[in-house]
């Protein structure tokens, strides 16, 4: 490979690649779950198990915004990991819920948990 192929393949952002599958998978997870609120948002629409309404949703993961809140869950509802149900009734009533893609990452984000909760003390 020549110089010129090996710094133009070096200076290659993420949004130029051709395949995803050219991404490493740590950037890939990192876009998935970027934002704060993300893995507390999806952990606890996992352990919740259940169908659970916006606004019990938000309380549970409080200090979130209602406007965080919201983009989170349409950027999961657009993945294919929450599922979203809207309730024709006044006030209107809206569910969510992990789906079985969702579901999939349990394994990961309760590893994440154990860890913090044996190293928490060790952390700076």
């Amino acid at each position: 490979m020549t110089t010129s192929l090996l710094l133009a393949a070096k200076n290659k952002s993420a949004s130029e690649y051709e395949n995803v599958e050219d991404k490493c998978p740590m950037v890939q997870f990192v876009e998935l779950i970027a934002g704060k609120w993300a893995i507390p948002i999806l952990y606890r629409l996992i352990v919740t198990a259940a169908p659970i309404r916006f606004g019990e949703l938000q309380r549970a993961i409080a200090p979130i915004t209602q406007k965080e809140l919201t983009r989170q869950l349409r950027a999961f509802e657009q993945r294919g990991l929450v599922t979203r149900k809207v309730y024709a009734q006044v006030p209107p009533r809206v569910e969510y819920e992990i789906t079985p893609l969702g579901k999939t990452l349990q394994p990961t984000l309760d590893s994440l948990a154990q860890w913090m909760r044996a190293h928490h003390k060790d952390l700076n």
